[in-house]
């Protein structure tokens, strides 16, 4: 059996291992990262960017559909038709080159890229099967980065006409009818995604409303959009197996259904894959699913990290980056912790959400008293000349000092505006510090600056 060593040994290369090896090699810490796909991980192969061009793809053939039907702005546009299978070949073409570029930036920097399947010997060696063999790796310092997976139903294993997310980023046709099992961000995502396209979707959602991990006054914009491109959205229901006759049954409030359709997506969400590649047996300690770390995400094991979706919520790509990026730099002999204000999380529905830290009530239920401001976009030059007003900005603050604890936004296109929201949360920002802050006119952004404003009284397009 070859063997290899290193002081830093990554399992993974999604966003949180692929950085984590990066960042490490630059420090001019010798590492290796293992993982059997294409570095980029779920986020870049299956997930974020995929879905994302899905999304975008669909967008824009609504866009054209719709002037056709409806020219208010004296554009008229006829015979729009798409090809899911080009649509998909372009999407795979962004992934392989953002993989490629991956794998470039990893050989830059020196870290060794190894494709093979990883099992864990003990915390410091691992055996990978790869095409040329079994090699094993000796390491002074493990990561554990292996991402999550799609949760399967038992009633509705993946399989034929019942599909994951990966499987939906997949098809080369659009299906007639889709039913969405799981009204959660992933679920409405690509489900407004296959209707835009043109398929008559249904969305399942067990709890009382959609995206139930968001206040409702982000998500009652998205479900009347939702309403208006035809979805049929049933909340307080639970999907159960398919019928003799091939329907999906799904028991109801009043009764039950059975409902046709062409594809099942279940998106009931994701779980931690902290169990394979003989994790198991290094007997860490959990924090229920997830594997347990502390601020330097060190695991229970002297010498063992653990970072990314393994570690617990929020599962988001961005965190996985900032965790590996630091534990490449306390391999490197760097005083780091995490110290984070706020993680922002975006929904890519239609209107998109952006949430960054503290909800009104979130602030409420911890004994703070605030202050709100909300600035709607039908208020907006930017947004009234884009076509689309549904949505807004909102400011949650101190009531005493005026300090931001939160920014949520609901809207078009708003996912661009996390970064200015995270930073102001970051850097401690005042109502004060918002309000005195110029905002470039006419943007989407200069909500942010108004709804501070309307905070301190002192709104002015409102």
């Amino acid at each position: 059996m070859r063997e290899m060593s290193c002081r830093l040994l990554v399992i993974g290369a999604g966003p949180g291992g692929y950085v984590c090896a990066i960042r490490a090699g630059q420090l001019g810490v010798d590492t290796i990262v293992v993982d059997p796909e294409p570095p980029g991980g779920t986020c870049l192969n299956v997930g974020c960017i995929p879905s994302k061009a899905l999304i975008h793809a669909a967008d824009e053939f609504h866009r054209i559909a719709r002037l056709a039907a409806a020219p208010a702005m004296g554009i008229a546009a006829t015979g729009a038709t798409i090809d899911l299978a080009a649509t998909t070949a372009w999407k795979d073409g962004i992934v392989s080159k953002l993989t490629g570029g991956v794998a470039g930036l990893l050989r830059k920097a020196g870290a060794r890229l190894v494709a093979g399947e990883a099992r864990l010997r003990d915390g410091k060696t691992a055996v990978v099967s790869t095409p040329e063999g079994p090699v094993m790796i000796h390491a002074e310092l493990l990561v554990i980065a292996t991402g999550s997976e799609p949760v399967e139903l038992p009633s509705l294993p993946f399989g034929g006409r019942v599909i994951s997310s990966n499987d939906a980023l997949a098809l080369t046709g659009l299906p007639e009818s889709l039913a969405v099992v799981g009204g959660g961000y992933i679920g409405l995502e690509l489900g407004t995604a296959f209707a835009k396209l043109g398929s008559r979707v249904t969305v399942i959602e067990a709890a009382p409303r959609i995206l139930p991990q968001y206040d409702a006054e982000l998500t009652r914009p998205v479900m009347q959009r939702l309403a208006a491109l035809g979805v049929r959205v049933l909340t307080g229901a639970r999907a159960g197996g398919m019928s003799a006759t091939g329907a999906l049954r799904v028991a109801l409030a009043d009764g039950a259904e059975d409902i046709v359709a062409e594809k099942v997506l279940v998106t009931v969400g994701r779980r931690p894959r902290g169990a394979g590649a003989g994790i198991a047996e290094l007997r860490l300690e959990m924090d229920g699913p997830f594997l347990k770390i502390d601020d330097r995400c060190r695991t229970s094991m002297r010498g063992v990290h653990a970072i990314g979706d393994v570690t617990g919520e929020p599962m988001l790509a961005h965190r996985a980056m900032a965790q590996g990026a630091m534990v490449a730099e306390i391999a490197a002999g760097k005083p780091r912790a995490w110290d984070h204000r706020a993680i922002p999380a975006v929904c890519f529905t239609d209107p998109e959400i952006v949430s960054a830290g503290l909800s009104p009530e979130e602030a409420q239920r911890q004994g703070v008293e605030v202050v709100t401001g909300l600035f709607p976009f039908s208020a907006s030059g930017r947004a009234m000349t884009s076509g689309r007003e549904d949505g807004f900005v909102r400011v949650t603050a101190r009531k005493d000092s005026g300090e931001v604890l939160g920014i949520h936004a609901v809207g078009a296109g708003v996912s661009e505006l996390a970064a200015g929201f995270a930073l102001a949360l970051e850097m401690g920002a005042g109502l004060e510090d918002v309000a005195g802050t110029i905002h470039a006119h006419p943007t989407r952004g200069e909500a942010l600056h108004e709804a501070g404003l309307r905070a301190m009284g002192r709104a002015l397009h409102i």
